[in-house]
Order: structure tokens, then sequence, then C-alpha cells
């Protein structure tokens, strides 16, 4: 019989049924709480919170729901840390600004979130786009229009005059005109806190900065400074004005620590840092986002005839197979790791790689899943919600068939994906 309780209204005892609950009988749960593994518990799910782990398997009262993976690993919905829905890397890529209109690169955006929901992610940070469609995603998303995973967008990026995201780099000087602030172009410490600014207006939840060239833009250099220190102290005191923390691409090391002594939160790639720029990251808690997955998919894509312009390939060439080796030394050395993957640069969907990567590169499978999880929600600022198994937080809940910590690459098997207590995948 369903449990009951009873309340005392206008002085007449009344029954009112206990609501309905979800159970999820877990095999074992990686929950994300420092090194705590699970067996054989029970996860009680109401609503979008988890509302109690018990040991064993509860058995479900009349009218709860029973999701049996009494033979799976679960785990935190997963978190990357870098993603592109407006794009995806391909030989034509260069000329899609020509061809495709807004609305085509937002219908493409809405499969590439919603193959990367189904992968398993549950929340990313949208670092760049264009049209503005990755807040026009998170709000169908949130709407309930379309599916895909909790998004956290910097909306456009912020360059300098011909740095990396400079998005008239490569066009015709009659095309070229004069991007502004708007644009995500800056020149200046005032055009600098007007970029900011123009964000929070077009509804960002962050800001992303190219502090330094970088590997897919038609520009020659992908490691040299773009901003000058002014510049940058500018946007993050702008930034945090606004209640926003700042990402920042970066591959040369004096772009990296002009923008690490600024205050940013993140540093992503992060190809030529050295010692000093690792000791400087621990100084001030500065994460790093690896992107171990672009430096690769780059690399193999340099050596195919006609993928990259000549100008690109070189880069791409030189640049992104030396990310790997940047990350081991980051995790050895102690610097805060969280997962991302540039996914956009390469595919959407396979973001499961970049933990293969990671193990590959001498991170533990736990530590790799801990960077995926409670480390992006530290990074996001969202630790007390999200990022991990723990009763109260949202349920973003996902599953799969083996263990991770023996064989990682069941991480590209996910089988079960529930977000805010929904089931997307089962």
């Amino acid at each position: 019989m369903k449990p009951i309780k009873i309340i005392l209204c206008s002085g007449a005892l009344l029954p009112l049924l206990a609501p309905a609950a979800t159970l999820i009988h877990a095999g074992t749960v990686i929950t994300a709480e420092g090194s705590q593994v699970l067996r054989q518990h029970t996860l009680v799910i109401d609503g979008d919170k988890i509302s109690a782990i018990e040991s064993g398997y509860r058995q479900p009262a009349s009218g709860d729901t029973l999701i049996d993976l009494s033979k799976h690993t679960v785990l935190p919905g997963l978190m990357d840390m870098h993603t592109h829905f407006s794009y995806q890397s391909s030989p034509t890529s260069y000329t899609e600004g020509f061809t495709m209109n807004e609305a085509d690169v937002a219908l493409r955006g809405a499969v590439y979130a919603k193959k990367t929901l189904l992968a398993g992610f549950t929340t990313v940070r949208e670092l760049g786009d264009s049209h503005h469609i990755s807040t026009a995603l998170r709000k169908a998303i949130t709407a309930g229009y379309t599916e895909g995973p909790r998004i956290f967008t910097a909306g456009r990026s912020i360059a300098t005059t011909g740095g990396h995201a400079d998005p008239t780099n490569g066009v015709s000087y009659e095309r070229m005109g004069d991007p502004t602030p708007a644009d995500g172009v800056v020149n200046s410490v005032e055009d600098a806190r007007k970029a900011v600014r123009q964000r929070y207006k077009e509804g960002a939840d962050l800001i992303k900065i190219t502090a330094t060239g970088g590997v897919l833009s038609v520009a020659k250099s992908g490691m040299n400074a773009q901003f000058k220190d002014e510049e940058i102290k500018s946007i993050v005191d702008t930034a945090k004005d606004y209640g926003f923390t700042v990402a920042v691409h970066a591959h040369g090391k004096e772009g990296m620590e002009r923008a690490i002594k600024a205050g940013v939160s993140s540093i992503e790639h992060g190809t030529f840092m050295d010692d000093k720029t690792m000791a400087l990251m621990k100084q001030y808690g500065t994460y790093y986002v690896p992107t171990i997955s672009a430096g690769k998919y780059v690399a193999e894509k340099a050596k195919v005839p006609g993928f990259f312009p000549e100008m690109v390939r070189l880069k791409a060439a030189a640049i992104g197979p030396l990310i790997q080796q940047t990350f081991a030394r980051a995790y050895k050395a102690g610097v805060k790791i969280a997962f991302g993957t540039d996914a956009g640069v390469g595919m959407h969907g396979d973001n499961w790689q970049e933990f293969v990567f990671m193990t590959e590169a001498g991170m533990p499978p736990l530590a790799a899943l801990h960077s995926a999880t409670i480390e992006g929600a530290k990074l996001l600022g969202m630790a007390e919600t999200l990022g991990s198994i723990k009763t109260g937080k949202i349920a973003d809940i996902i599953a799969v068939p083996g263990d991770p910590l023996a064989d990682i690459s069941v991480m590209g098997k996910v089988n079960f994906v529930m977000k805010a207590g929904v089931v997307y995948k089962d």
C-alpha cells in the first residue's frame, strides 16, 4: 500500500498521498563526492532533485517509477567546458559564411546540442558562437522546444583587430570593414568595457576572449599575444561587475600569463605553457581546460590535402600534436583541470574521447571523471547544485554498461541520460 501522511486541516483529519518518486537501482555509483564509489544503492528522484541515496534496492511503492541500472555504473551528468554548437570543422567550413543563413546555423546547432546530450553531457559552456545561436538554443532547451544540455554561453568571443576571433579574418578587403565591440572586436580599454556590457545586454552567461592567436583563424600566428595588459584588466574588472567569469583561448605563453595575472577563470588549450605559467595558474587558482581532442583532430586533418587553407594547415600540424604533452605536465604539476573538448573543431557527440586522451597522458580514470563533473561545476560556480550525485542536488544522472575505472572507453557507450529528473535516453 502506498504510504500516506496525515495533516490537520479545519478540524478534520485528511489523508495526503506521498508524491510518486523515481527510483534508480544502481549497481555501482561514482558519486564525484571525493573518491566515494557506492555498490547496490537506490537513488530516489523527486521532481528535478535527488531526494535520497539509500543502501540496497528499495522496492517501489504504488505509483513510483523504477529504473533498473543494477548492471550499470551510474555517474553524474557530464560537463564539457568548451563547445561550439554553431560550428563543425569540415573542408567547407571556410565558405559556409557565404552559403548558410542564420536559421541554417541555428537548426544545425540544435542537432549538435541533442547529440551532445545523448552522449551523456548534460551541461556545457558554449565558448564563442555566431548569430547568437547558443543564446537562442539555451532559451529553446529551457522552454522544452528542443533537447540539449544545460547551456552556459559566452555568446560572441571577444578579440582584437585581426585576432583569433575577428570574424573578418581571411575575407576580401572590401568585406573586412571595421568590426566593432558588438561584433566582438576591441582595440582599447573603452572598447573592452563596451564589449563585456554588450554581452550582458545580449544575454551571455560568461565572457570568452582570445588572448593569443589560434589554429583555425586565417591569420599567420597561432600563439602571439593579442591583448595589452590594460585591455584584459578592463575586461576582467567589467566582467566582475556583471557576475561574469572569463574564459581565455590561449596557446602562447605571454598571452596566457597576461590573462592569468589579470584574474581570468580559465585558460583554454594552453599549448605553450611552461613551468612558470603553471605556477602562476596554481597561485591564482586558474583552471586549465585542455581540449586535447581538438589538438588531435586538427593534427590528423592537417594531413588531408585541402581540408584546411594552407596557412591554417601549417599551424594545425605544428600546434595540434603538442596539447596532450602539455596536459600531462600540467596534471603532474597540480594545475586545476576541468574537462573540455572544443567540440565543433572535432566532431560533436564524440566528446567522450577526451577521457581516453587524458588517461593516456597519465591522469587516473577517477580524476578524469571528476574533471567532467564536480570540477566543471566548480568552474561554473554551480557546485552547490550540480556536478555530483548527492542528496539535494539536481538529478543529472547517466549510466554506462561497464566499469569506467577499469576501462575508460566505456564512456563512449552511455545508454542512459537523465537531466533534471527527465529521462532523455533509456
